[in-house]
């Protein structure tokens, strides 16, 4: 049964740094969330989920996860297969429409469906988002496939992480289940997990619990959707993050379905793919293995007023949610507090990161004072004038205008 802890002195020193960081960043809110094994240690929020109407955040404000909605949407699919409904090793065209992926390089029957969920398929990065303010609404995904759906590099050959492969994997799931990629993942996830404040956007009667999205003068970002709902269209409250990963973590809670087996959680997390990013990426979870003994999975996300994480830590069982509503907060704060939670649970995880930190930054200024070696020819004292931005500006926009003409260019 699902425990809470009384012990959130513990936190104090972590609960002055986020007040100290909301006034100097002009960060909106944060929330935290924390657990280990099935007792939740800590839950909290600071500043406010809607400035306007001076409505408080707390550990039940639904916030935009932006790209935490990778690993969710992986779960649906997940789901999927285990009831025998696709095989990850099968292209990810058998389970498309009348729109395909095509290639550029490679070839589409090359790229399966595990391929696309490890950004290894060989498609583009891709975002692209619709404001409540302005006249252009989503196209549907099998306009977005038509348009966007090409290989740009050989399926296999490296890792690319990509919004358009998680937007397509929601419509894989909605094509295979019947259901909206929304509804799916309510009735199928959200629901047998327990976690009433999680919704694809923000579902209808929960329109109150939403955290705003803010820039970093204060103002608010205005309504906005986008065409890869799979990969940064979730809404979920700090708390029922929590329980998503304690899941994850199997920790299987007594008011929770066994939405997964044992044996698909473990296959999420085993690394498929690599890249200078993260240390591994399995299925819909970034793997971090760089710090000896305490192995993380997790996931962040970051757009217009969004700054999110989710950390894992297998081995102690321990789950870390730290949830803002501002894009603007630097990215290392939301890490920092992440590391500063850790550390108060594990002091050796603190001190073994803060050795790792120094040796990556050692060898960072090694490779960079070696790979610098200008040409004997160039050495010497220059003189000159920089070409005036009221020549380089005009370049710039007309190279805009140009990238924006051949990304909506129709394809077909």
């Amino acid at each position: 049964m699902l425990e809470t802890s009384s012990e959130h002195g513990r936190f104090d020193r972590v609960r002055g740094r986020i007040e100290r960081d909301l006034l100097e960043h002009n960060i909106p809110s944060l929330s935290v969330a924390v657990a280990q094994g099935q007792t939740i240690l800590w839950e909290e929020s600071f500043g406010w989920a809607d400035r306007e109407r001076r409505i408080p955040a707390t550990p039940h404000t639904m916030y935009s996860l932006a790209s935490i909605s990778k690993p969710i949407t992986a779960t649906g699919l997940m789901i999927l297969k285990e009831r025998g409904l696709l095989h990850l090793d099968h292209p990810i065209n058998d389970y498309l429409g009348d729109s395909k992926l095509r290639a550029g390089a490679g070839s589409p029957e090359q790229a399966t469906v595990r391929r696309v969920a490890n950004h290894t398929a060989g498609l583009p990065l891709h975002y692209q988002f619709f404001y409540q303010d302005e006249p252009y609404l989503p196209p549907s995904m099998d306009e977005t496939i038509r348009r966007y759906g090409y290989l740009v590099t050989e399926p296999g050959e490296r890792y690319q992480y990509s919004n358009l492969g998680y937007g397509i994997l929601g419509e894989v799931i909605a094509r295979l289940s019947g259901k909206s990629y929304a509804d799916f993942l309510r009735e199928e996830v959200f629901l047998p997990l327990g976690m009433l404040r999680a919704s694809v956007d923000i579902g209808a009667g929960l329109e109150e619990f939403q955290a705003r999205r803010y820039e970093s003068d204060g103002s608010l970002y205005p309504f906005y959707d986008c065409d890869h709902p799979g990969a940064s269209s979730v809404y979920c409250s700090a708390h029922d993050l929590l329980r998503f990963g304690m899941f994850h973590l199997k920790q299987h809670l007594a008011d929770q379905k066994a939405i997964l087996s044992d044996e698909a959680l473990d296959e999420m997390q085993v690394a498929s793919a690599h890249s200078s990013d993260v240390d591994g990426y399995g299925i819909g979870w970034s793997i971090y293995d760089g710090i000896p003994d305490h192995y993380i999975v997790g996931h962040g996300g970051g757009m217009g007023g969004v700054s999110t994480l989710l950390r894992m830590l297998p081995a102690s069982q321990t789950v870390v949610v730290v949830l803002t509503n501002t894009s603007e907060t630097p990215t290392h704060l939301v890490n920092q507090v992440a590391v500063d939670i850790l550390s108060v649970l594990q002091p050796a995880y603190g001190e073994k990161r803060a050795r790792a930190e120094e040796q990556r930054q050692q060898a960072q200024a090694d490779k960079s004072e070696a790979d610098f070696r200008p040409d004997a020819h160039l050495l010497g004292q220059w003189e000159g004038m920089c070409t005036p931005t009221r020549v380089i500006s005009p370049l710039l926009s007309g190279l805009k205008r140009a990238v924006i003409s051949m990304l909506s260019l129709d394809h077909s």
